[in-house]
């Protein structure tokens, strides 16, 4: 995985999905977390980021995911676990198969991978609903009603 730690820096890249299905997207978090962010993970060396996307669905859901197109190019800055984050995260839209098990409709879904507790969940894609939540990047609150037609880049602090 593409990390470096020097002292209480951390710099980090992620490559993320968004799935929108029936005016919902999806969203996951860890089990020990108050936030939610976008399924995905850490690219491995040499390992492109549209492969990263779909190695991390496949692991987390067991699903073969469509990558559509890259939508944002952020350079994230936040404080997480006693470590200043310098953290490049690609966001890409992708689909999800109509065979999966991770339907709009499901309500929670828990996933163990590698021990790692998740929770998958849809939510409306509503203004109200999204600010709401805890989302990080926060960015992505309001940018998701007006998915870019070319790739945006985004500098985003979360403190």
């Amino acid at each position: 995985m593409i990390r470096f730690e020097e002292g209480n820096n951390c710099f980090n890249y992620r490559v993320a999905g968004i799935a929108v299905h029936e005016n919902s997207v999806l969203l996951h978090k860890s089990v020990n977390d108050d936030f939610w962010s976008f399924p995905g993970g850490r690219a491995e060396f040499g390992e492109p980021a549209e492969q990263t996307l779909k190695r991390e669905m496949r692991e987390e859901i067991g699903a073969e995911i469509e990558v559509i197109r890259l939508l944002w190019f952020a350079e994230n800055f936040f404080t997480y676990d006693g470590y200043r984050y310098h953290e490049i995260g690609l966001y890409f839209l992708m689909k999800l198969p109509a065979t999966s098990r991770y339907h709009v409709h499901s309500g929670p879904m828990p996933c163990d991978e590698e021990g790692s507790n998740l929770i998958f969940q849809w939510f409306p894609l509503k203004q109200d609903v999204l600010a709401s939540l805890p989302l990080l990047p926060s960015f992505l609150q309001t940018r998701l009603h007006a998915l870019p037609e070319s790739v945006q880049h985004v500098i985003q602090y979360d403190e």
